[in-house]
This record gives C-alpha cells, structure tokens and sequence, in this order.
C-alpha cells in the first residue's frame, strides 16, 4: 500500500499530513449511480491517515505588510520542515509533494526560503499560482462529493488568497483568485486591534466586497444550487454554527445565518475570549472573523442559506493527484485538456476569435506531431505550443497595432489553471513571437529567460508562427497541413488541403518561415497534398 505526504504551505500555517493510498477514488459513473440511488452524495475517503502535523508559522504577517517573509519567519518555516522530514523518513514515505501558496508567492525573497528549504530538508518547495490551488481544491472536492447534475460555486478562503470556481455540471465555467485572505484582511485593517469596533468592521466588509466585485457579474448572473466552502476555518465554523440536516444532500453544512450571529458576538469579543468561549487555538482566534466574514458575505451574493463544508482541501487535492498517478489512473490527455479549456475561457474574457485560436491549434498539433523528430521537443511543451496557439491573438482586445505585445501581457498577468509562472512565461513569450520580430536578446521578456526556456521558445515559436500564417485571412481557406522532411535538400514540405484560392496564406508562411529556417536548417515549401512535386 503506497504512502503519501502532502505539505501546505500556507499564509497562515504549514500542515503535513501523511495517508496510505488504499485504492482509486471510484469513478464518475460509479459515485453517479451511488447519488441517484442513495441521495448522499458523499464519497468515502481512499486514504487511511497515518499521521498529521501543523506549524502555526504566519508567513504572511510581514509579507502582506512588507512584501518580505521576514528572517525569524524563515527559520521557523525551516525548522517545521526539518521536523516534517523527520516525521517522513520515520514512517517511510513514498513520494511526496509540498507547495507553497500567496504568501510565499508574493514575497520578493521568496526564493531564499525554497533554497533553504531545499539545503536543509532535501523537500522540494514548488510555489504555486491561485489557478494551480484551485485545480487542486477542485479536485479534492470533486473525490469527496458527487456535483455533477449541481451548478455549484466552489470558494477556498486561505489567509491571503480566496479563490472562486464555478463548476456547471461538473466542468468549471469560471475561476479567478481574488487577493482576498483572513491573515491579509487582519494585517490590512485590524492589526493592533482587539474587539473589532463599527468603523473596523465596516473597513473589513468594504475590503471583502470590493475584492468581490472581480466576480460581480458571474455571482450577480448565475443562479447556484450550492456553495462549496473550504479553507482553514471552515472546519471549525460547521462545529459552531451546523446546519440540520446539510444541505443539498451534503451532511456536513454551516447554517449562514448562524454564521452571522455567530459573527457578531465575535466581534465584540477580544482574542482571548474568543478563544476561551468556543475553545480556539490562537492563530484561529483572530482569522476566524475575517473568515466568517468573506463566507457570510459571499453566502449573501449567492442567496444561499448555506455552505457546505467537504473536509477536504489542498492537502487532500495533492494526495488525490499522487494517489491517480501511482495507480496510473492519472490522464494527461485529461489534464492538457483542462488546461486548455482554462485557456479558451481567458480568451472569451477578452471576446478573442475562438475559431481561428482552434484552427491554429490544430495546425500547430500536427506540425508538432510530424516534425518530432526534428525538434525533440516532450509533451509538455506541445502542451504550451497549443496554449499560445489558442490565445495568441487575445491581445486584439486592446488594440489590433501592437496585439502580439499585449497578448504577452495579457497572458503573463493572468492566472491559467494547470501552469506554474515559468510555463505561463512560456507562453506568454511564444505569443509575443507569432508575429512582427522573432526572439532576440535585447528584448527583456527573451533575455530574462533562462537557457532552456529560450530554446524552447525559440523552437516553439518557429512551429507557432507557421501554423498562424496558414489561417492568415481567419478564414479557414486551409483546413489540414501535413510536415514533411526531406533531409536530402533541406526543406519542409507543408502538405495542405483546402480552398485554392490561398495565396496569402502562402506568402505568408514564406514571410514568416526564417525562424524555422533559423532554428532547424530548413526551408519551408507549401505545396497541395498528393502534388508530385513534394
């Protein structure tokens, strides 16, 4: 039976938590009919808890502050891992994942504590975008409940991030991660504050809702039959204020005017007696405001009576991820479709041309597929190839003169759920490629690239920009491209298909081929597929 551990590295805490893997989760059907036939759509957990352990290190009480972790915080995030690696070796761990989330991911010296980290325990900290937790929230929630005939708004409320996801019946329709967290709503507006006064909460409920507001549309417009709450806090506040019976066949729900009642004897409590009263641990004491706070207010926005609380979070997501690809049940057919579904909805975000990021896309797969073993390039990066194919253009939002730029910014500013920050800079960069110059050293996006990632982009841009060119009009006049090699006189037949009437779509693959000829020694030479002359 494998075993697994999962680290959190959270703004407010760091958690370990280390399980025996003993099956796959069911799967979609099975949990279906179990919900049909039963009305409960909980799903027992695959994992046998063999231990936990939790450091109450408030990494983002400087960071949100300073934009710092500060040195005393560092060594006490050391010293938890040390302790963490003892716990593993001890009971004999077979694969492990640690992540950080905003806290760390904000902090200009963030870096000095994955190095450390690194040095000291042999723990590989990987510091995660809001898009990448929430993949893995959902997932965890997704193993534990059964939501697929549901509309359901997922929110995970960490100490300085909250993410939101939307899930229509099963496949997310929308996701953001809002800047919005317990620890940074303390240090914001009630650090050195006791009892929360009128003025201090109305500071705090102005902060929620303007972060809110990034969602207003899609909260405002959407009718949900479910809140979905995780995070920190929320076990706590479904022992304090539960609901009988739960919630939309859930068993385990917080009542939201509960909540509410709830919230306002805390705040007339200092931390002490909040702690005394309902038996908090200090570092809960206090973020238990804030976060009932963002929960009752978002409850509001919504019209639910209700906030059903999983158990599960991103401990759980982590363990599910390494529990499917140690059974091999894992897809990453599945995930690279996730990823670019994440892409197509950025783009309707900025109203981008689905039909020719599709067109492109295909192309840019193929083109990828035939000249393998020319480039060398691994799944992953057909991955990113794709990404920008899809999103290349989005940059038309701003303005057409200059697209490819804002493209860039655009994409490298925006989460996209399933790439870390280096992938989406990737990305970002084979954007600002598909067209005008090519990649050059006295370009900073290019040059602050390391080695590797210039080599890719160099490579992927050279296919990216081929693929654009064969949907030059948007018009679909070329509907398939074969690659062929022909190593004798160095050139790349481009076999297509389509309307006759493509002449543009040609001059401009010659146009925009140098890269390609640059990169990979060969010239590039469109002809119709079955032509004698390829």
């Amino acid at each position: 039976m494998p075993r697994f551990a999962a680290i959190d590295v959270g703004s407010n805490a760091i958690r370990l938590r280390v399980v025996d893997a003993q099956a796959p989760t069911p799967s979609r059907e099975e949990r279906a009919r179990q919900a049909a036939a039963t009305g409960v759509r909980e799903t027992p957990s695959p994992f046998k808890e063999i231990t936990s352990s939790r450091a109450a290190v408030r990494l983002g009480a400087e960071v949100f502050v300073s934009g710092r972790l500060a040195p005393s915080s560092i060594q006490a995030a050391c010293a938890a891992f040390r302790d963490f690696r003892e716990i593993m070796d001890n009971v004999k761990v077979d694969a492990t994942r640690a992540i950080a989330t905003s806290a760390v991911r904000e902090a200009d010296n963030a870096l000095t504590l994955v190095e450390r980290t690194r040095r000291e325990t042999g723990i590989e900290l990987a510091v995660i975008e809001g898009g990448e937790e929430a993949r893995l929230i959902q997932l965890a929630v997704q193993r534990r409940l059964y939501l697929d005939d549901l509309t359901v708004l997922l929110v995970d409320v960490g100490g300085g991030s909250t993410e939101l996801t939307v899930l229509d019946h099963g496949r997310v329709s929308f996701a953001i991660s809002l800047p919005l967290g317990t620890v940074r709503l303390l240090e914001t507006y009630l650090r050195d504050r006791d009892a929360v006064d009128f003025d201090a909460r109305r500071l705090v409920n102005e902060g929620i809702e303007r972060a809110l507001d990034e969602a207003g549309p899609i909260l405002a417009n959407t009718r949900f039959d479910a809140l979905v709450g995780t995070g920190g806090n929320i076990d706590t506040l479904v022992e304090l204020c539960p609901r009988a019976n739960g919630f939309a066949g859930c068993a385990r729900a917080i009542d939201t005017q509960k909540a509410k009642e709830l919230l306002d004897e805390l705040l007339t409590l200092t931390v002490e007696e909040r702690r005394d009263r309902y038996k908090l641990r200090p570092d809960r004491a206090d973020t238990i405001v804030t976060a009932t706070s963002i929960f009752t207010l978002l409850a509001e926005r919504v019209h639910l009576p209700a906030i059903v609380a999983p158990g599960v979070g991103l401990k759980e997501g982590i363990l599910e991820e390494l529990s499917d690809k140690y059974f091999k049940v894992w897809s990453d057919d599945d995930e690279d479709q996730a990823i670019i579904d994440a892409c197509v909805r950025l783009g309707e975000r900025f109203h981008f041309d689905r039909a020719h990021g599709d067109r492109v896309d295909a192309f840019a797969i193929q083109l990828f597929s035939d000249l393998q073993s020319v480039h060398g390039f691994g799944r992953r990066d057909r991955l990113l190839l794709r990404a920008a194919a899809v999103l290349h253009d989005v940059g038309d939002f701003v303005r057409y003169d200059g697209h490819h730029k804002h493209s860039q910014y655009i994409i490298q500013n925006s989460d996209i759920m399933g790439l870390t920050t280096e992938e989406r800079t990737i990305v970002a960069n084979l954007a600002r490629y598909h067209r005008k110059s090519t990649p050059d050293q006295s370009h900073p996006n290019f040059r602050e690239l390391d080695r590797d990632a210039r080599g890719r982009v160099r490579g992927l841009a050279a296919i990216l920009r081929i693929a654009d060119a064969l949907d030059r009009e948007h018009r679909g006049k070329i509907t398939s491209v074969r690659a062929k090699v022909d190593k004798s006189t160095n050139k790349l037949w481009l076999l297509v298909e389509g309307s006759e009437d493509r002449e543009l779509e040609e001059w401009t693959v010659r146009k925009k081929s140098e890269l390609f000829r640059e990169v990979f020694d060969l010239e590039v030479v469109v002809a119709a597929a079955g032509s004698r002359s390829a």
